[in-house]
């Protein structure tokens, strides 16, 4: 014999929602969603990784996924940014020759 969370009526053990009240009865496990740096590093490190993170936990984990798609953007900008400096400093070089 169970009661319901929110009105305290007598439910069925394996009730999902109250009958009465219609709360839910289930409490869902608590998710991490701390944000850590470390998926920022890992978005950075390997970019792919950190835009499917980013992706697959927008909903559900929106700290780990904002950190995992910035290290991802960062990785992809600096990449930018260095490809645009070797081809302007290669162009340079080769002018001069």
């Amino acid at each position: 014999m169970a009661y319901c969370r929110k009105c305290g009526s007598v439910i069925d053990d394996e009730a999902v929602v109250g009958p009465h009240c219609g709360v839910e009865q289930r409490i869902r496990p608590a998710v991490n969603d701390d944000g850590s740096i470390l998926w920022g590093i890992l978005g950075f490190l390997i970019p792919l990784v950190g835009l499917i993170l980013w992706i697959v936990w927008y909903d559900s984990k929106p700290k780990s996924s904002k950190m995992a798609g910035m290290g991802a953007l960062i990785a992809i900008l600096l990449a930018v940014v260095i490809w645009v400096l070797l081809i302007v400093f290669a162009a340079v070089f080769a002018s001069t020759q």
